[in-house]
């Protein structure tokens, strides 16, 4: 489809020569062809352009200067373009969206007498057509009752949009049901009279276009189901069966789609189906029973239930007797216990009981109770269940026996001995132990030692009886129909001797002037007797009795006096026990410590206690040992060895700290004695002098080795302790210390230098003082000459002089040059930001190092031709640094010079930059 518009009037001339602006509209439609217009008549010149939507440049399309159409690139992008010769109208075949916007036609009339100009607008609207819709639903099944949207979706298509909805029902009735310019209905309580077939159509201005159909399909239900059940039996509880016979649920429910249905019994599902069958029906079916019908399209389901009684019984019932006793004959009980017979039997409706004694009726109800049952009860009782329902009944007999007994026991030992405590054996001898207690039935017997079962029979064999098996021996007579028993205890000691043999040792006694000894054998029953032999009239009184001790005892003591005896002297101890044939002796010997008791010091790891310890050992007994020390500082006896502990720092110099020891074969006390002093230092120099710059060494020593170890420290000239550093270094012993300081500086380093030194007694320090002298001033120097030595101006030649040359007193010189000025303009217009702020920021010394002292010329290379410099010098000796010479301004050398330096000049190198030096 083409469109054109409408024909445009005459030229007008606007009498004030003015341009013309003129504005159409044009429409139409992608992949057809437009005509835009430019006037009436073909003008002499024209000029296309076009503007994109949204913006505002102007960009040419085809232009006619008079020599003929000039079509532009930007054309490709809007169509296929022509331009009609006649009359400059644009033609735009397969319309694309992109050349929607303006088109502006410049057109010019009259050029050779009086040119008008007009601007003809011509706004194009491109519009697409509507695509075919399609038709989309939220649900295509809805439930009946529910809500559900219809959306017809567009592909292209320029609006307005208008869209009417279609309704065709299943015999082919076709009604619009909707219409308007929203492309989405909303259909609200759906019932199952909206199933059909739906469609939309869409129109715009260009075209109209329909949706395939689409079928919608309305779900329901399922109704409340109906249940019947076969064979028909109904109570007021619900309906009814009898135990084992065949039973069927039939269950019916109204539903679109069909209904599944799913059985529950007491709410537990059993079944999926219709109909559910259940054969030889038992007792335990009775219940509630549910049909469920489920729609699975929906998800909705409906149920019913019903109530279904098996009636059953009675069973065979069942007799609980209690107290519960039950043998091979029947069941049991106690003479003079009370006895209830229960009886249960499984029924509905529920029995009727009626119990019967040896076929004679005596009860009637579940429960039969005998108050202190007797012998006389023994015999059958029966229990008869009824089922007054269903006239049926069943019956259980059981039979009961009284039992009795048993008696205390009685216990025969063999071999038979006697005391007070029971019992009695001696160690590895055969014993016999024997139970007997009249019961009925027959009692059964168990051993107990100790509580603890060791043996089942009435006669209990222990073969070579041990101490271990000494305790209480318990016979128990058991009657196991009953469960009932009797018991006996008696007890049994086995006498047995001390292991091993007696213990001797001897210690000192009454303040280390006596001997006490100690006799010890532990163990045994009963207890052994222990005595000392040998001793004669020494033997006097102790705690535990006289030195000839027979009584039994595990352990005995006798004080014995130092006097008479020896150094190497040995004592006997004797003990003897009722089950040994022969006494067990043991010895003991008395010597005093071989050697003199020793005195050392040490201090503690944190310099925390100084330890003052004293020492004597190898004595028997063994010997005293105690400290006293100057202002009570002493410390208690302790045998073998003492150690006296003092706070470090409080230790007296000078003062002697004793230690006595004694023993009690000695008389007279023995002592060891520690003296401590505080150190004294001693300086090889008092007052060191060096030159600044070199390296001096400090020396500290001990006049002599101290007790205890004492340790010299160095502090420097600003009071911080010295380390090992790369300006400081230690080389020390216990007995001296020695500092070095590397690389001396008159300002950092002088002043006095400290060395201590301390041990637990005190400390001391001494004072060394270190002077650093700074090297003389150098003789004055005097620049000779300054001179460029190139027509270049790029290096200088420089030559100077020392007063008193013969004198000495120099080590090197530092030659120096500033930037002064600069000739304007002669290094160019393109002189870096670097450069400008380079000569504008304010001048610095530049420095070259000379090291040796005999040097007198010298050349400094790569300046800059255009700078004016100048010169100076400073002599150096070591780190003292002279006064500058008069600053110079190189001169300019002719060409015969220029010749002779080169042959004659030394290059330089500039070295470092120093703004120190000014």
């Amino acid at each position: 489809m083409s469109v054109y518009p409408l024909p445009l009037p005459a030229v007008e001339i606007n009498p004030k020569w003015e341009v013309v602006y003129q504005d159409t509209s044009v429409y139409g439609v992608v992949g057809k062809t437009v005509i835009l217009e430019c006037g009436p008549t073909l003008p002499d010149m024209y000029i296309w352009s076009f503007t994109m939507p949204g913006t505002e440049a102007i960009r040419a399309v085809v232009y006619d200067l008079g020599k003929g159409q000039r079509i532009q690139q930007l054309a490709q992008t809007l169509g296929q373009l022509t331009v009609n010769s006649n009359s400059a109208a644009v033609g735009i075949e397969n319309l694309p969206l992109a050349a929607h916007g303006l088109f502006t036609c410049q057109a010019f009339y009259d050029i050779e007498q009086e040119p008008k100009v007009f601007y003809y607008y011509v706004h194009l609207t491109v519009r697409v057509p509507v695509s075919k819709p399609y038709l989309l639903m939220s649900d295509v099944s809805p439930v009946e009752g529910s809500t559900m949207w219809m959306r017809c979706n567009l592909e292209n298509g320029t609006g307005p949009i208008q869209y009417v909805w279609q309704y065709e029902t299943r015999s082919g009735n076709i009604s619009a049901f909707a219409q308007g310019n929203t492309s989405v209905i909303n259909v609200t309580n759906v019932n199952r009279n909206h199933t059909g077939w739906y469609r939309c159509v869409a129109s715009n201005d260009v075209n109209s276009e329909s949706s395939n159909p689409l079928w919608l399909d309305t779900m329901f239900g399922p109704d409340i189901p109906q249940i019947d059940v076969s064979p028909y039996s109904i109570t007021e509880r619900g309906y009814s069966a009898l135990e084992r016979e065949n039973v069927s649920l039939l269950c019916e429910a109204q539903s679109n789609p069909a209904s599944q249905y799913v059985w529950f019994y007491n709410n537990s599902q059993v079944y999926t189906g219709p109909q559910l069958t259940i054969t030889k029906i038992l007792r335990m079916h009775t219940g509630d029973y549910t049909c469920s019908a489920q729609n699975t399209y929906l998800n909705t389901h409906s149920k019913k239930s019903i109530s279904l009684t098996v009636y059953f019984g009675p069973d065979i019932p069942q007799i609980d007797v209690t107290p519960y006793s039950i043998t091979e004959r029947g069941y049991s009980a106690l003479e003079r216990e009370n006895v209830s017979l229960l009886c249960q039997a499984q029924s509905n409706p529920a029995s009727l009981y009626v119990w019967f004694y040896n076929n004679s009726q005596v009860y009637t109800g579940p429960q039969l109770t005998i108050t202190k049952i007797l012998r006389m009860h023994t015999g059958d009782y029966t229990c008869s269940a009824q089922n007054t329902y269903l006239n049926t009944h069943s019956k259980k007999n059981i039979s009961l026996t009284v039992y009795f007994g048993p008696d205390i026991p009685q216990i025969d030992v063999t071999p038979y001995s006697i005391t007070e405590r029971g019992y009695s054996a001696l160690e590895r001898e055969n014993v016999s132990l024997l139970c007997q207690a009249q019961s009925n039935p027959a009692s059964q017997y168990i051993w107990f030692y100790n509580n603890s079962q060791v043996y089942t029979g009435p006669q209990l064999t222990i073969t070579k009886i041990l101490r271990m098996h000494t305790g209480d021996y318990t016979c128990s007579a058991q009657n196991t129909y009953l469960n009932t028993h009797s018991k006996k205890t008696i007890s049994l000691t086995v006498y047995y001797p001390p292991d091993g043999s007696p213990s001797c040792s001897v210690e000192a006694a009454l303040n280390y002037t006596a001997l006490r000894l100690l006799c010890s054998w532990p163990g045994g029953l009963p207890s052994p007797s222990l005595y000392w032999t040998g001793l004669g009239n020494q033997v006097g009184q102790d705690e535990a009795g006289t030195g000839q001790q027979t009584n039994p005892l595990t352990n005995t003591a006798v004080l014995l006096p130092s006097e008479g005896l020896n150094s190497n002297s040995l004592l006997t101890c004797m003990g003897s026990h009722l089950a040994l044939k022969q006494s067990i002796e043991c010895s003991t010997r008395t010597h005093i410590p071989p050697a003199e008791p020793e005195c050392f010091a040490y201090v503690t790891n944190n310099k925390q206690y100084l330890m003052l310890s004293c020492s004597w050992d190898g004595g028997a007994p063994k010997a005293l040992l105690w400290w006293e020390g100057p202002d009570g500082q002493a410390k208690g006896g302790e045998e073998n060895s003492n150690i006296l502990i003092l706070r470090y720092g409080t230790a007296r110099s000078g003062k002697p700290y004793t230690c006595h020891a004694k023993h009690p074969l000695l008389v007279q006390t023995k002592t060891c004695r520690l003296t401590l002093e505080a150190p004294v230092l001693l300086a090889q120099r008092r007052v060191v002098s060096v030159y600044e710059g070199s390296d001096v060494q400090l020396t500290c020593n001990l006049r002599a080795n101290y007790l205890p170890v004492s340790e010299i420290t160095w502090f420097n000239n600003q009071g911080v302790g010295v380390l090992d550093t790369s300006k400081y270094a230690l080389l020390q012993t216990s007995a001296w210390a020695n500092l070095t300081v590397r690389d001396t500086d008159e300002t950092q380093d002088s002043g006095e230098y400290r060395c201590f030194a301390s041990n637990a007694a005190g400390g001391t320090e001494i004072n060394v003082t270190l002077v650093i002298n700074r090297y003389p001033m150098p003789p004055n120097v005097t620049l000779v000459k300054v001179m460029y030595n190139s027509q270049q101006r790029n290096e200088v030649e420089l030559e100077w002089q020392v007063e008193n040359e013969g004198g000495g007193g120099w080590t090197g010189f530092i030659l120096q040059h500033i930037w002064v000025s600069e000739q304007p303009g002669r290094r160019g217009n393109n002189d870096s930001k670097q450069e400008t702020e380079e000569r504008i920021s304010p001048p610095d010394w530049y420095s070259n190092i000379i090291q040796d002292p005999e040097v007198r010329i010298y050349t400094v290379g790569r300046l800059t031709p255009t700078v004016t410099y100048q010169f100076r010098i400073m002599p150096v000796n070591h780190r003292t640094v002279g006064h500058p010479s008069a600053a110079k301004t190189p001169g300019i050398m002719s060409e015969q010079s220029e010749e002779s330096v080169v042959r004659y000049g030394i290059y330089g190198r500039e070295l470092s930059k120093d703004r120190g030096l000014s």
